[in-house]
Formats: structure tokens, C-alpha cells, sequence
């Protein structure tokens, strides 16, 4: 059996290096699909446990509430760009009043904006954060100089900050911000604190914030009385069913929603949110292997149209083997080894380019700060293989059926 492939396979081998530029341009297409594969499947499979390693690390006792309605199974309100203005600091306010939510542990709002930052002839545009003091608690996050904001300075709006330590780094350099005055919008706020380092969070990176009391940040910076989002921190993962029930039953009341009336607000958990992103990214990365597989096909494609020319071009060769004895069976047997084998080169280079290229993009990830993790999975790699074999087979067999059909004699009078 094997001796029955080592002739067309060695034929194949000889006909490539005889004519590189024509296997090169042939296999280009192959090798650009191939690639684009295995880096979709593997660089995404590569974001997808970025993220939900982000969210497992905030925690698993967390439970968000963000304005809007929502599906319980499908992607909150805000992530279609959609702004509400039902969830205000007054609603934070109520959950965090002595027994009203049993078993949550901690309450923080959030709001967020962009304004020109300055220091000493320094300027940049930056992200700030308006933060409720419970924020280091409820993200487990760490103070690394001077200190956080309290209660009382969020209540009578003051002017402080606590920043990023990239923040820090790129303001101030090697000297410590403690005490410094940095004008935020044209407001100046005196630095009492920077974080220590956190690392990139989903499309965010917390190290490059400026944190500043939630109320100053409202009133005196984006002039608005709704919150962005919140999030409690529950005492305990088996309480987080009862935690969200308090929580709805509170809002549904303080916003008049009657019975059979929709929520204006939606209450999500680490759990169910791990969930609904594992789904989301899954359906994208699905369509981006859908997207790349075009390149495959255009692949596929060159691969015939080089086999009919291929054809044309030895057509004496096709009738002088006939002559000799060859059947059509063992043309179409030549001409589809060919095409498989041109097809098995290309999807080998492919996956290496792949993997290379994998690799590059985990290594600039993590040069801008993410904890992206190399994955190079063996289902990408299964996958392009296979579909480079099954484009040789598909898109060969229309050329070597076509000269397994030559006559002998049309083909030996062929000039």
C-alpha cells in the first residue's frame, strides 16, 4: 500500500522544488488562512482566560449592580453603550443603611471620566475613578504609600486623590507624590496615596487610574448624580443568592417598580457574570474562525486554479504515461497527491507562522501589562491540520479527475 503513494508522493516533491515561485505563490493563501486560524483560536482562547482569571481575582463574593435592564442571561445594558441615570449615590446610600442588605460586607460606587491631568508644567489626559472609601475593600486592593480617603472627606467633597503607581511614575517620576497638588480639570487636589501595582484588568489597568472621593468626583467633576455601577461584597458565595434578593426588593421599592414591571437595574454575581463572558467571547471567537477561514478558502481556491495549470502543462507527460500502461486511477491518484501534498506544506508553515505569531502577541500583551498566558492549543493546531487536508482533497479533485479524463492520443498530439 505504501509503495502505491511513494511514487506520485516523490513525483509531487520533485514537480515543488522544480518550480518553487509557482509552490510558493500556491501555498501563500494556505499559509495566511492556516495562521490566521491558529492565532484566533489560540490568542483568543489566550483573552478569554485573561478575563475571567481578571474577574475571578476580584473575587467570588461580589455581587454588581449596574442601571438598566437587562436579560439574566445576556450582557448588561451598558455594554451596548446604553447611559441610565436611574441608579444614583441616594440608591448606594439605602443598601448601605445598618440591616438592610444582611450579609453584605462592604458597598462602593463608581464613576468615571477623562480630564487634562497637570503638574508643574506637565500635562496629560487621564482616566480618573470616583470611588467610595470601602473600594480597597471590596477589591482587596492595597495602599502602597500615604493612605486612602475616608468616609468624611467623600462627605464634605475633598479635594484628594489617590493614584495609580503607573500614574504616580508618570507624573511625578522618582519623587513620591505624598502631599503634592495636581490640577484634575482645573481643580486642584492635593495626592495623599498611591496604590501598589494591580496589573491590567479586562480593557482596563487600574495602575494608570486617579482615584478620588465619589462624591467629589459627581459634583465637582462630571456634574452628574448617577453612578456607573456598584459592587457589595458578601460575606460569604452561599449568601449571594439572598444578597441579590435584598438588593432587587430594595431598588424595585425606593424606584416605584410595581409588580410585573421590569427592573431599571440589573444584579449580576462573579458567577453568573463569568458565565455570560464565557458565552460572549466564545460566540466572537467563533465568528473570527469564521472570518479567517476565508482565507482558507480563497486558499483552496489558488490551489485548483495552479492544478488546472499544472495540467495544461503536461498533458504530454499524462499521455506518455497511458501509453505505458497507466490507468486513470493512478493519474488521479498523481495529480491528487499533489494537490495534498502542496496543501500539507502550507498548512505546516501556517501553523508555525501561527504559533510564532501567538507568541508575539502574548509578548506584547504582557509588555503593556496584561497577564496575558500563552496558550497554544492543540484544538487550533488539530483543526488547521485537518483543513489543510481537506483543502488538497476538496479543491485537488476537480483537477486530477480532469486528467485522469485526457485521452492518450489527444494528449501525445498536444503541442
Amino acid at each position: 500500500m505504501f509503495k502505491k503513494f511513494l511514487f506520485p508522493l516523490t513525483t509531487a516533491l520533485g514537480n515543488m522544488r522544480a518550480s518553487m515561485t509557482q509552490t510558493f505563490l500556491t501555498i501563500l493563501g494556505i499559509v495566511i488562512g492556516v495562521a490566521a486560524v491558529t492565532v484566533v483560536m489560540s490568542a483568543g482562547a489566550s483573552a478569554q482566560k485573561l478575563v475571567l482569571n481578571q474577574i475571578r481575582g476580584i473575587g467570588s463574593n461580589i455581587v454588581a449592580i449596574l442601571p438598566g435592564a437587562s436579560d439574566e442571561n445576556g450582557p448588561p445594558a451598558q455594554a451596548f453603550g446604553v447611559i441610565n441615570t436611574a441608579f444614583t449615590n441616594d440608591d448606594l446610600v439605602a443598601l448601605r443603611a445598618d440591616g438592610a442588605v444582611p450579609h453584605m460586607r462592604a458597598a462602593c460606587g463608581y464613576v468615571s471620566g477623562n480630564a487634562p491631568v497637570q503638574y508643574k508644567g506637565r500635562s496629560e489626559r487621564d482616566t480618573f475613578q470616583g470611588v467610595s472609601p470601602a473600594m480597597v475593600r471590596v477589591e482587596k486592593a492595597r495602599v502602597q504609600q500615604g493612605r486612602f480617603f475616608t468616609d468624611e472627606e467623600n462627605m464634605r467633597r475633598a479635594r484628594v486623590a489617590v493614584l495609580g503607581v503607573n500614574r504616580a511614575h508618570s507624573l511625578f517620576g522618582a519623587v513620591s507624590p505624598i502631599g503634592k497638588k495636581i490640577a484634575i480639570k482645573g481643580r486642584r487636589f492635593t495626592v495623599i496615596g498611591v496604590m501598589a501595582p494591580r496589573g491590567a484588568v479586562a480593557f482596563t489597568n487600574p495602575d494608570d487610574l486617579i482615584y478620588v472621593p465619589l462624591l467629589t468626583a459627581q459634583q465637582q467633576l462630571l456634574g452628574i448624580h448617577f453612578l456607573n455601577f456598584a459592587r457589595l461584597k458578601v460575606d460569604s458565595e452561599a449568601h449571594i443568592a439572598d444578597v441579590k434578593r435584598a438588593v432587587t426588593a430594595i431598588l424595585r421599592a425606593r424606584h416605584d417598580i410595581r409588580v410585573g414591571e421590569e427592573d431599571d437595574f440589573s444584579v449580576r454575581d462573579t458567577a453568573s457574570a463569568l458565565t455570560i463572558i464565557t458565552k460572549i467571547t466564545n460566540v466572537l471567537a467563533a465568528f473570527l474562525v469564521l472570518v479567517a477561514a476565508i482565507a482558507l478558502l480563497v486558499g483552496g481556491i489558488g490551489v485548483m486554479n495552479v492544478m488546472l495549470i499544472v495540467l495544461a502543462q503536461r498533458l504530454r507527460e499524462i499521455g506518455l504515461r497511458k501509453a505505458l500502461g497507466a490507468t486513470r486511477r493512478d493519474i488521479l491518484l498523481q495529480f491528487l497527491v499533489e494537490a495534498v501534498v502542496v496543501a500539507i506544506v502550507g498548512g505546516t508553515v501556517g501553523i508555525v507562522v501561527g504559533i510564532v505569531a501567538t507568541w508575539g502577541i502574548a509578548q506584547l500583551a504582557q509588555h503593556l501589562g496584561y497577564a496575558w498566558p500563552l496558550i497554544i492549543t492543540w484544538r487550533a493546531i488539530g483543526i488547521a491540520a485537518a483543513v489543510s487536508v481537506a483543502i488538497g482533497v476538496v479543491f485537488g479533485i476537480y483537477p486530477a479527475m480532469k486528467a485522469a479524463c485526457v485521452s492518450p492520443i489527444e494528449a501525445l498530439r498536444y503541442e
